[in-house]
Order: structure tokens, then sequence, then C-alpha cells
């Protein structure tokens, strides 16, 4: 194993969480790491897992041969449950008219980086799964299968479904949980207007009427009969023991994971979180086509935060990308999309493994206060 997960010191907590979903995942902690493409790999995976809870691998920016190439490397490293998750969004129609629209708009950025702004615009890294995903998902087996934006078609999610894996999904609605659970998902993840990076809706994109973890997580585990994992919102102990006094079954946390040293993000980004308060993220739709909370910056004060020029997801990004690059080559997040939470500043430094089990045990302290456990 890693030295970093080798030098935690932490015992495995005994906690009172044991449930059907930690049964049904094969984990000891419920907590699942969330799959924040990107930022997380192979080595957050492995340090969560072996800490007792479920590392997740995004898969949504990988090609198959990438996807089956880090999975092997997983494997190698750790036996525990493994979740592999994808995207499952339509791929956009080429619009040209709003393309150009939405390059006139960024023009005077690139005059200011002294940027030609006949730029190659990189192609869009994001893919819905796919059957060549599906083979990848085939061969490896992993024991949990995540979506995100809904389900994939039918006989693509028969074919997960026979190589055994729990399947779970994102719902930012009622409506979509139940949607779920009537299309077989063993369990529902809640995601609160709270969480960073990627809204998960699909049956409605009106970001306006979405509800936060404390209202949403209850209604879905009333209105579903498989269990519910709870995210948004969530960076610590309190947090664990607020989502379970709501009828959750485990807790996804993201942002907190991002001040791990497994996290991928730049230099910039981890400063930006350092300083990060609750009013400093906002969902914004410019650096992908779709909302996304992250932290305010520059570009987004100027354009959006949400613009209806940007082009449809996933790529209103690429022309964003030569802007990003140069300007944190002069050290500057003017123009990077800074994903977090708003619950960034209840985070601490610590390994991932460490996170994992401090997040249970800090918990389970709380309830053994509460006479909640």
């Amino acid at each position: 194993m890693s030295g970093t997960l080798a030098a935690v010191s932490l015992e495995r907590t005994t906690m009172p969480f044991s449930n059907q979903l930690t049964e049904l995942l094969g984990i000891d902690l419920p907590i699942i790491q969330a799959p924040m493409a990107g930022a997380s790999g192979t080595d957050m995976a492995i340090a969560v897992s072996e800490a007792g809870g479920l590392g997740s691998l995004p898969c949504g920016m990988l090609t198959a041969d990438t996807a089956r190439a880090q999975l092997g490397v997983v494997r190698q490293q750790t036996n525990k449950p493994i979740n592999m998750n994808f995207l499952c969004h339509s791929p956009a129609e080429p619009d040209l008219q709003r393309e150009q629209s939405w390059r006139l708009l960024l023009d005077s950025y690139y005059e200011e980086l002294s940027l030609d702004s006949d730029t190659p615009i990189p192609a869009a890294n994001r893919a819905p799964f796919d059957a060549a995903m599906c083979e990848v998902v085939e061969e490896f087996q992993p024991e949990v299968v995540s979506f995100h934006f809904g389900l994939p078609k039918q006989s693509l999610l028969d074919r997960v479904r026979a190589t055994g894996a729990i399947i779970l999904s994102s719902a930012t609605t009622v409506a979509e949980a139940v949607w779920l659970a009537d299309h077989g998902c063993h369990a529902i993840i809640a995601q609160g207007y709270e969480a960073g990076g990627h809204r998960g809706n699909f049956l409605s994109d009106n970001i306006t009427t979405q509800s936060g973890t404390m209202a949403l997580v209850p209604q879905v585990v009333d209105a579903v009969s498989v269990p519910v994992v709870a995210t948004g919102g969530i960076s610590d102990g309190r947090g664990v023991t607020a989502a379970f006094a709501l009828g959750a079954s485990a807790v996804q946390v993201g942002t907190a994971y991002l001040f791990t040293p497994e996290a991928l993000i730049t230099d910039l980004h981890r400063q930006a979180l350092s300083t990060t308060s609750d009013d400093d993220t906002a969902l914004t739709n410019i650096f992908s086509g779709r909302p996304a909370r992250g932290i305010v910056n520059r570009i987004m004060r100027d354009i959006g935060p949400m613009s209806a020029q940007a082009p449809a997801f996933p790529t209103a990004g690429g022309a964003l990308a030569p802007l990003k690059a140069a300007a944190e080559a002069k050290g500057s997040s003017d123009f990077s999309s800074l994903w977090s939470g708003q619950a960034a500043g209840l985070s601490r430094e610590m390994s991932a493994a460490e996170l994992t089990q401090t997040l249970c045990q800090d918990a389970e302290q709380l309830l053994r206060a509460l006479n909640l456990d």
C-alpha cells in the first residue's frame, strides 16, 4: 500500500452505523468518496477503500483504455470494494452560431492574454457511458457502478446489472429519486444544493427550485424504499451525524477530500479552497455548459455565473481552456473551474485515509454524546 496510507495510525472505528447499505456495498464505514473527475484518481480511491469506506474512480473524462489501465492499478493495490462512476448525458448537437457567439464574448480576454482569437479549441473530454466503457465494467466487475445525470440506456444498464454490480445514481429532487428507484437503482444519492461540482439533475434544468440537503434527504428517504446516501455540505462529523438523523444510510463526501494530498487539483485551486467561506461559491454553467458549484472568480463575476450564451454541456469549456492555461502560467485562477461545495470552510488538511476514519470517529462521538446511537 501507499506510504501515506501506511502512515495512518488511527484504529478502525467501531461505528454504530452498520446497516443495509454498508452490507450491500461491502464496506465497513458509511463514507463514499465522491468521484471528482479531474480532481481524484487511483490514489484517492485506493486510500479510501483501504480505510473502510468506498473509494470512487471517476471515468467521465477517461477513454475506455485509460479507465481499464486505472482500474488495473486499483485492483493491484486493494481488494476492497471500488466504485466506478460514469456520466449519462446526451451528447450536445453542434451549434456553430452559439459557439461563435461564445468565442466573441471571450475575445477581450484572449486579447488581454496575448492569445490569438483563432486558437484551436480543445475537444470536450467528458463522454457519456457507452458500449466501450460497458466492456470495461464487464471485464473488471467493480463492486459498485454509479452514474451522474440519470442512467444509461436500458440495454447498457442491463449489462452492468448482469455483472452483479450495485448500481447508484444521483438525484437532486424527489421526482428524480423516485425515477431512479423505479428504474432499478439499488440506492439513491440525494445531492443537496450545497454540493460542489456538477449538479446531477436530469429531469429538470431549473436549478432555482432545487432543495438543500437538509430538506431533500428526508423527503427522498420517505419517497423510496431503497437506501439513501446524503451528499452536499458534509465536510465533518457533524454533517455525517446530521445525515443519519435525516434517515440517510451513508454520506458521499467530495470537497473535504480536495484538502488531501491524494487530490489532483492545482496549487491555485488548493490556495483558493484554503480561504473559502460559506458565501464564496456559486452555481455556474460557464465552464462546461451545465450547472456546477465552484469558488467565484473573475470570469464568473464578469459573464456569469450563469450565462444563457454558454454552449451546451460539455462544450462550453473548450474556449476557456486556452485562457485558463495562459492565466495559470502567470499564477492566476481567473479562468479556472475551482469546484467546491459550500462547506469547504469546515474541511481540514489530512490524508484521504485519515479523513475517512476521522469523519466516522467524530460522528460516533457526537452520536454517543447525544445518546442517539
